[in-house]
């Protein structure tokens, strides 16, 4: 069975928008805020389902392998009955720290910005 490649490689992409190979990576709906649950600590696969209720089990393991296929997750099973699995930043993924915090105040800012709009009378 021949596998399918989803997105481009990363090294075959052109090398005039660097913030495009961030997206690629960190992107779309799910892949920040289950790094942003990553920089407490390291997870179980049940922790970040809790924590991420919209998300699928599909599609948590989906985001959790491609964050471990570009090295920012890593995963550990331990040898027990039942098995357990841990997520977890590597030294890469633990780089974008200050990035996930950076975005999560901006979003809180944002946010407030927003309401205080919205509470404004009409001029």
């Amino acid at each position: 069975m021949k596998k399918v490649r989803i997105r481009e490689r990363i090294e075959e992409m052109s090398d005039y928008c660097d913030v495009e190979v961030a997206l690629v990576v960190v992107g779309g709906k799910w892949k920040l805020l289950i790094l942003k649950y990553l920089v407490d600590g390291p997870q179980r696969f049940g922790e970040l389902r809790r924590a991420l209720p919209g998300i699928t089990q599909r599609m948590l393991t989906r985001q959790l392998r491609e964050l471990e296929n570009d090295g920012i997750v890593s995963r550990t099973v331990h040898a027990e009955v039942p098995p357990r699995t841990e997520y977890r930043l590597t030294e890469i993924g633990d780089s974008l720290r200050a990035l996930i915090s950076d975005l999560d105040e901006w979003g809180k800012w944002y946010r407030g910005h927003l309401l205080n709009r919205l509470d404004a009378p009409d001029s």
